[in-house]
């Protein structure tokens, strides 16, 4: 799924064959590409925001693909310590896919002593939270951003309450949890069979989940404003630090129709 929602997004970290699968999703319903690059502004607002108003300086990435589809110099971790008065910003991505790992070690390792990438996946989340580098790369006495990118990849409903539970448990307090997930609420009904057919044949365990579900797995934590809400209605008209100018956000994909997005954002404050 990383790198799909990669090749939908412009990025490098994919296959020829993960950008034939983006045209089959096209085919069925146009926004794939659309809904990506809304996705990575989202992401990149929420590390800025993270960042210069709430003062963190350590992030974790679960789940990202570790986008490639934003422009040098503009990627997760440079925005987290362009926005930070810290001059040592932490970040660690968390990835399950070899490739995207491979070149993620290869080309941001060696030049940045504060990021680290490592093998690991949300559906086995004791075995991540208890990865050499995770706990040691990051101090888990003091604030720390997650960022859950693959919430659908839990199509457990039990499991996916359990890892939440997990990271906002595991998280020191004062701890931020942010989390996307993808929606078919605004799907037409006329374009859903369709749809539901592509996924069933490519990523036929991927969950998909309403707002009232997605909803429930943050159930009992402190929403930022505004909320739950389309990832383009998460902090509007503050910039696009990722891909666009920080002070216009020209880029905002989906800014008109936020329901095309085809994804929720939310941040909670862990107390």
């Amino acid at each position: 799924m990383t790198r799909i929602f990669d090749a939908a997004a412009g990025g490098k970290n994919n296959f020829q064959a993960d950008k034939d699968m983006v045209r089959h999703f096209e085919q069925a319903a146009p926004v794939l590409t659309t809904a990506a690059r809304a996705v990575l502004q989202f992401l990149a607002r929420v590390v800025h925001h993270l960042a210069a108003v709430e003062g963190v300086d350590q992030f974790m990435i679960i789940g990202s693909g570790v986008p490639s589809g934003l422009p040098a110099g503009r990627r997760l971790h440079d925005i987290a310590r362009q926005a930070s008065p810290s001059p040592a910003v932490r970040v660690v991505y968390v990835e399950n896919n070899p490739m995207v790992v491979t070149m993620a070690q290869a080309t941001i390792e060696p030049f940045s002593d504060l990021v680290r990438v490592v093998d690991g996946d949300a559906r086995e989340i004791d075995d991540m939270l208890g990865d050499r580098v995770v706990q040691t790369f990051l101090d888990w006495d003091s604030p720390i951003a997650v960022l859950l990118l693959s919430a659908q990849s839990l199509d457990d409903e039990e499991y996916a309450h359990y890892v939440i539970k997990r990271l906002r448990h595991t998280a020191p307090a004062g701890s931020f949890l942010a989390l996307v997930h993808t929606t078919f609420d605004a799907v037409p009904p006329e374009l859903l069979p369709a749809v539901r057919d592509v996924l069933a044949m490519t990523l036929p365990h991927l969950a998909i989940r309403t707002k009232e579900e997605v909803e429930g797995l943050l159930d009992g934590l402190d929403l930022v404003d505004p909320g739950l809400v389309w990832v383009p209605q998460w902090h509007p008209g503050t910039g696009d630090p990722g891909t666009g100018d920080p002070g216009t956000g020209d880029d905002l994909a989906c800014a008109d129709q936020p329901p095309t997005s085809g994804n929720y954002g939310a941040v909670a404050h862990i107390p």
